[in-house]
């Protein structure tokens, strides 16, 4: 869905309500901080007026101005305390949603998304937003009271003054950004994409560094790189064109407004409109009280890029899951499923079709065919992964849409081709499928899964560390810890796809008789290319493109 900047802004805005004292704090202080910064010379013109007029009355007012100085820097620390205390407390509470969406859309709406894009929004991305948070809700607050204040002030001399006033205000503050918005926002939006990507890049190559190493693609894997960070860079480039264009505008505009006022007092102090100190104040309070516009006129590019990561943020956000969870009464009583003229679709790829099986309890269905057919993805629509476009799933007698997701899950374990492993301990790798499992439970599942004699081999045994992604052990050692898991989690199902792929025929035949030995009171599901797999299957359905034998 493509927002507009202002519905970006506005959307962004909304979750500040909760800490509005504090940003209302921030725009006082940050007002009465750019009172103080102004009129440091203002008073100084004052002064300089005085003594051209031959008045003596000066000494107080350096008082004034000493005292003032101080409370810039006071007050100007308060504001940037209350902006950043709202910002780093708002970022937190973006990070929270993110990822609670994120276990909501998982796994089927993140199956296909680029991990590099996804790592990008809940990392850079949201940090960007740190910009908007601290360093523009307040500013643009303080810009508009200080341009009506100082707008104000000057038109106590003479209402035409003001208005030269508040028209430059206006200029630097609403249409430079605006304009320089406008030329910026493809480009920003273009390279967050782009970081994205290059991320993306990085993540593939590092997974497959081994591969490159084989096949000598690193120089060409470079090259790409640097092609990929040239294109990015000569896009910032422009960036940074465009932001310094717009800094001489800017500036080109103050001393334009400057010399105006100059020009106009003076015309009216000639006329006898206003008296002397109003040609010096008035030109002196324009020049210096551009300071919270410019910090607008600045936003045009700066902000380019935040309100970017701010849209892909909230789109990821408006996401919906393609599989709601359910929370029901409907519990799983007994372990038997019935798959009744299913149909699903991957995108626009038919992957089963009016497919029809029926699961008994406390036995082993072995389910074999070819690469594609569907074998894995009926494992995952019987853990509801995803929901059927057509037909129904029944487990213990239920349609599978109203039985609680939780429950749902509690009672399935579930055994994937490549096993997840997570960069810490091995007893704590397989204590994910039971928080609280005791020691003895833990080594008692590992030896079903024929990997206990293996981890006590290693120095410090189950407390050793795996590395990331499990990249310590072998695809083997990794499929076994992924079967312990499952033994461990104890649930009346047990789906298993490829369980064995990377064992060697010792081990497998290990794992088999401990898979059927769990038939007692469980119903097992058992996805494999390998007859050997079969033998211990009670019955076996052969999953072939649009039928099943």
């Amino acid at each position: 869905m493509k927002r507009t900047k202002l519905k970006i802004m506005m959307q962004l805005i909304v979750l500040v309500r909760p800490m509005m004292g504090v940003m209302l704090l921030a725009i006082l202080l940050g007002v009465l901080g750019f009172l103080c910064a102004n009129f440091i010379p203002i008073l100084g013109s004052i002064i300089i007026s005085d003594i051209l007029q031959g008045n003596n009355s000066w000494g107080t007012i350096i008082a004034v101005l000493i005292s003032i100085a101080i409370s810039r820097g006071l007050l100007r620390y308060g504001e940037q305390t209350c902006n950043h205390y709202i910002a780093f407390k708002i970022l937190a509470v973006i990070r929270d949603k993110v990822f609670t969406v994120l276990r909501k859309l998982a796994p089927a709406k993140l199956e296909g998304k680029q991990k590099g894009q996804l790592i990008t929004i809940i990392t850079n991305d949201i940090e960007l937003l740190e910009v908007f948070y601290a360093h523009t809700i307040s500013p643009i607050c303080i810009a508009v009271v200080m341009s009506i204040i100082m707008s104000l002030f000057i038109g106590g001399y003479s209402i035409y003054l003001g208005m030269i006033a508040f028209v430059g205000y206006c200029v630097v503050g609403i249409l430079i950004p605006i304009i320089t918005s406008r030329k910026t926002a493809k480009q920003a939006q273009s390279i967050r994409h782009e970081v994205g990507e290059i991320s993306s890049f990085f993540l593939d190559n590092i997974r497959g560094i081994q591969e490159n190493i084989q096949y000598q693609q690193g120089n060409k894997r470079i090259d790409e790189i640097n092609k990929m960070t040239d294109h990015m860079s000569s896009k910032e480039q422009q960036l940074k064109r465009i932001s310094g264009k717009t800094t001489m505008w800017i500036n080109n505009t103050i001393f334009g407004f400057g010399m105006l006022m100059f020009v106009v007092s003076s015309m009216m102090y000639v006329h006898n409109v206003v008296e002397f100190d109003a040609v010096i104040v008035s030109t002196v309070s324009m020049i210096s009280s551009f300071g919270p516009v410019i910090a607008l006129g600045n936003l045009g590019h700066g902000l380019a890029q935040t309100l970017a990561s701010g849209e892909r943020v909230l789109d990821l956000l408006d996401e919906k899951p393609v599989v709601k969870d359910v929370s029901s009464s409907i519990k799983i009583v007994e372990a038997n499923a019935n798959v009744e003229n299913v149909s699903f679709k991957y995108q626009d790829t038919e992957i089963l079709e009016d497919f029809n099986l029926n699961v008994e309890e406390n036995q082993v269905l072995g389910i074999v065919g070819k690469s594609g057919a569907g074998k894995s993805t009926l494992l995952k629509l019987l853990m509801r992964f995803w929901d059927v476009q057509d037909g129904r799933i029944n487990i213990s007698n239920k349609d599978i849409k109203t039985i609680d997701t939780k429950n749902l899950r509690q009672q399935q374990s579930y055994v994937t081709q490549e096993t997840i492993l997570f960069k810490d301990t091995i007893e704590n790798n397989i204590r994910i499928a039971k928080k609280d499992a005791s020691d003895k439970e833990v080594i008692e599942a590992c030896k079903k899964a024929s990997i206990h004699d293996f981890i006590m081999t290693l120095p410090q045994g189950y407390k050793t560390h795996i590395g990331e992604l499990g990249e310590t052990l072998s695809g083997g050692e990794r499929q076994r810890i992924g079967v312990a898991r499952a033994f461990m989690h104890d649930g009346p199902f047990i789906l298993l796809d490829e369980p064995t792929s990377n064992l060697d025929s010792l081990n497998e035949a290990v794992l088999l008789k401990s898979i059927y030995e769990q038939k007692k009171n469980k119903t097992i599901i058992l996805v494999s290319h390998r007859e050997s797999m079969m033998k211990i299957a009670d019955t076996i359905f052969t999953v072939a493109s649009e039928r099943v034998s």
